[in-house]
């Protein structure tokens, strides 16, 4: 009995999203076709990229809000470098995951240093950065996008679209990391006990701005498919990409309390993040409607990971049970 529960609570997320997708297939044939299929899969990409870079922070006992801001200023970057600038595509995303990959660092560097609640640091930076995009276009978007940017977003290989690939191929890479490298395991161990890891002999400061470094590099990569499905550079761009990405992470088994979090049941979470914004329209449900429902499922899934944990540490704030 306690191996057929250990099994339901290991699969539920996937168990949830074969339910969802019966319930809309009964609501919206239309929902199992593969175009849409391949729809909600394109539609993932930006958050799974990003929830990559997000659950090494939460893993490692971080956080970053930043991220949309970052994102919105990188499609920004992009828009300038390619249609003012009229740089080649290489050059322009290497400069522009550089330079996320440059703010990432900076950002764990501060954290890790001043001892900063990573919340509060990282609502501080998305301000910075957000600012910094509308001042970089003057407020208004930058049209033009070359379609040797669109194509990261918009394109196809055969019949699998470009960013699923791409997606697809940093999830690998990430999962590989987190299982079967020594840095993989010393992020778990930093995350579970930071003071254990370093009297063990893991450089926790190092591994800290590591994972902020990561998460940087992912945000420039997010920012070029944002460039490429928009089909230019907006600094408003983004801004929901936060919530959707730290609702989906928790969904999926991350833990705010850290040195938990399995690549699996993150992508389940993202999937159906988006599989549940997807059958919705689908069924017809109002915009602000939805907005209701992500946001109640986000706050029943932190709600369910601090019983289970008894404890909440929810954006690097520590509240424990009394015994």
């Amino acid at each position: 009995m306690k191996k057929a529960v250990d099994i339901i609570k290991e699969y539920t997320i996937f168990i949830i999203l074969i339910a969802l997708a019966i319930v809309f297939a009964v609501k919206n044939p239309a929902f199992l076709r593969t175009s849409n299929i391949l729809t909600i899969l394109r539609q993932s990409c930006i958050m799974g990229i990003l929830g990559m870079g997000e659950m090494s922070l939460i893993v490692v006992g971080g956080l970053n809000l930043s991220m949309g801001a970052c994102v919105a200023m990188s499609s920004v970057l992009i828009a300038i470098l390619s249609v003012h600038m009229e740089l080649p595509w290489p050059v322009v995303i290497l400069l522009t995951v550089l330079l996320n990959i440059a703010v990432g660092f900076l950002t764990g560097v501060i954290i890790n240093k001043t001892k900063i609640v990573p919340m509060i640091g990282t609502m501080a930076l998305s301000t910075i950065i957000s600012g910094a995009a509308y001042l970089m276009c003057g407020g208004l978007p930058i049209s033009g996008i070359p379609d040797s940017i669109k194509v990261f977003y918009q394109g196809s290989i055969g019949f699998l679209p470009v960013p699923i690939i791409l997606a697809a191929v940093i999830i690998i890479i990430m999962g590989i990391m987190f299982k079967y490298t020594y840095f993989g395991r010393y992020i778990f161990a930093t995350g579970s006990n930071r003071e254990a890891a370093r009297l063990s002999g893991i450089n926790a400061d190092s591994v800290f701005i590591a994972a902020y470094t990561i998460c940087g590099a992912m945000c420039g990569i997010a920012g070029l498919l944002m460039a490429g499905r928009v089909g230019s550079g907006n600094p408003t761009s983004g801004s929901t990409l936060d919530m959707d990405v730290l609702s989906a992470l928790v969904i999926g088994g991350v833990s705010f309390l850290g040195g938990e979090g399995k690549v699996t049941k993150a992508v389940g979470g993202i999937l159906l993040i988006t599989m549940l914004t997807n059958g919705l329209t689908l069924a017809g449900v109002n915009e602000y409607v939805q907005m209701v429902i992500t946001g109640s499922v986000f706050l029943l899934a932190v709600v369910l990971d601090s019983i289970q944990h008894n404890s909440l540490n929810l954006f690097g704030i520590h509240f424990k049970k009394k015994a």
